[in-house]
């Protein structure tokens, strides 16, 4: 969902019950927000200033205690409400599930006549009432050197991935840190050195750990690597490698309903072999372990669109839940999207979405043509001045032309990596395809946030107000801004919103995903194929039909 997307959705869906996922990565945007809903809430505001050596960490633990902070007051607030028609506490309820015990109570109480039992009723209902879990996301992989003034690299801890974690350790939130975009083996050991993951005498853990996965083997894997050091995965959060938002994680063509399958023939076995793991290595350190097994979730997310599709996930592969995302940018009450871009979502073709390069990770990326960012990217090759100038140094990794990591999008580098390409005088054609994939990269610190800042009424800093959005292709079948309650009314079954676009299964979406996804590797090597490049493609072609 980007940087800014979800910011601070907690504050908008929490005192509902619904749980969402912050990205904390940014902490120049979260400082802002922070700054911005003080001002909106009565709060004082004393501002984190960067030259504090642990300023990235502080700002980080400082908005979540906010956020944690105000949704407890939200959620105390509708509480406190009477059941009556346009009443937060009324659509709390409303929006619950069809099934829910709780929303079945609810229906009989409004059939109930004034009175004692009636008033009783609504009292049990009350304290039910919980808030939605507060989470965050650390891009694992993003984690570069951070510099003094004087251009020594600081002590590792102070790199983007550990301070943010640092952040959400120190905090007073009690959700849990999805960590994704891979294995960083620095951040994985430091998990085990804040109390709040591990367990407690009563084997109760205050914070938790939801790592992103592809398959069965990463889960496995990153598993095994956390239970050595005492830490337990509470949830493996199944993501389909291309039918998905922002950064695509592709699999070598292995499609998600032969992951979910052997998720589902092999869970007791991944339970049971981390945990053994898990709780040799907390009886080792001299901590309390598990007395018995803490839980583990299993969910998906990625394309979903309908209730009979999250319905199937749930009860044919036996997912503790699903996770819906791109849908709900769509929704102003859950999500910050400034209003020229939402305006141009609902008027969006399904050709302008697609896959592309602009990551300067290196990772292909789900962009939006319509886009300002697009637009300025276009412009600023058309001035034969291509890239960004940068001033976060988030995703900055490559050293092929200076001692200190810079940015694949920044104007510097994108300089230098052409100068390079025009002395090497490759064919016409081979200059024009590499010249694309080269100014395909933007700069994401800024553009991924600017949204929210813009929606809020925040002029974005250095005046770079060029909008990237980063939604799944399976917002191409969305095409109405709806209220809160109306998309949850669509996921649950009881409207539809889909478009006139014909929509095929969510399964059928991915697999065509992968075969153009496959098209478009082999297009880049078809002058020059290795022999190791012909192997990858077989093996995905043959995983495609495997996977049909």
């Amino acid at each position: 969902m980007g940087l800014g997307y979800t910011i601070d959705t907690p504050l908008k869906v929490a005192h509902f019950g619904i749980s969402s996922v912050v990205s904390i990565i940014e902490d120049e945007l979260v400082e802002r927000m922070r700054e911005f809903h003080c001002r909106e809430n009565g709060e004082p505001f004393v501002p984190i200033p960067k030259e504090e050596l642990d300023h990235r960490a502080q700002r980080i633990t400082a908005y979540l205690d906010l956020m944690q902070k105000l949704v407890q007051r939200n959620t105390e607030a509708v509480r406190a409400e009477p059941f009556e028609p346009g009443t937060r506490i009324m659509q709390y309820f409303e929006m619950l599930p069809d099934e829910s015990l709780e929303r079945a109570m609810f229906l009989d109480m409004l059939a109930m006549p004034q009175g004692a039992q009636r008033s009783g009723y609504a009292e049990e209902l009350k304290r039910t009432i919980k808030a939605g879990a507060i989470d965050v996301n650390i891009m694992a992989k993003i984690d570069p050197q951070r510099y003094t003034k004087e251009g020594e690299p600081l002590p590792a801890e102070y790199t983007d991935a550990m301070a943010a974690f640092r952040g959400f350790a120190n905090s007073s939130v009690s959700g849990s840190v999805v960590l994704s975009a891979g294995y960083n083996p620095r951040l994985y050991s430091y998990i085990a050195q804040f109390p709040d993951f591990l367990p407690d005498a009563n084997g109760r853990l205050r914070k938790k750990v939801i790592l992103k996965v592809s398959d069965l083997r990463s889960a496995l894997v990153q598993g095994k690597i956390l239970a050595k050091k005492g830490v337990w995965v509470s949830e493996y959060r199944i993501e389909s490698g291309l039918n998905c938002g922002g950064h695509a994680f592709a699999t070598d063509g292995i499609l998600l309903g032969p992951i979910l399958e052997e998720f589902k023939e092999k869970r007791d076995d991944l339970e049971g072999e981390v945990l053994d793991m898990c709780n040799k290595a907390l009886i080792e350190s001299g901590a309390p372990s598990f007395p018995r097994t803490p839980g583990l979730r299993i969910t998906v997310q990625g394309g979903i669109g309908t209730s009979d599709e999250d319905r199937f996930l749930r009860t044919y592969y036996e997912m503790n839940g699903t996770g819906w995302g791109t849908p709900f940018l769509l929704v102003p009450e859950a999500t910050n999207v400034d209003e020229h871009t939402l305006q141009q979502l609902t008027t969006a073709r399904p050709t302008d979405y697609f896959l592309s390069w602009a990551s300067p990770l290196g990772i292909p990326f789900h962009n939006f043509r319509p886009s300002t960012s697009e637009a300025q990217r276009k412009l600023r090759i058309d001035k034969n001045r291509p890239g960004s100038p940068c001033y976060k140094d988030f995703l900055s990794s490559d050293t092929e032309f200076t001692a200190t990591p810079i940015c694949t999008a920044s104007r510097q580098y994108q300089n230098l990596k052409l100068k390079q390409l025009k002395e090497r005088g490759p064919s016409e054609v081979a200059y024009a395809r590499e010249f694309e994939r080269i100014t395909a990269k933007d700069c994401l610190c800024e553009g991924l946030g600017a949204s929210a800042l813009i929606k809020d009424g925040m002029t974005p800093a250095h005046k770079l107000e060029a909008v990237a959005i980063c939604p799944g292709p399976n917002l191409a079948y969305f095409s109405q801004v709806v209220p809160l309650r109306t998309m949850v009314d669509h996921i649950h079954g009881r409207i539809s919103l889909l478009n006139a676009n014909l929509r095929s299964h969510m399964f059928v979406n991915e697999l065509v995903l992968y075969v153009k996804y496959l098209q478009r590797e082999i297009d880049q090597v078809r002058d020059v194929i290795t022999e190791k490049q012909h192997k990858y493609f077989e093996k995905f072609r043959t995983n495609l039909l495997s996977g049909i």
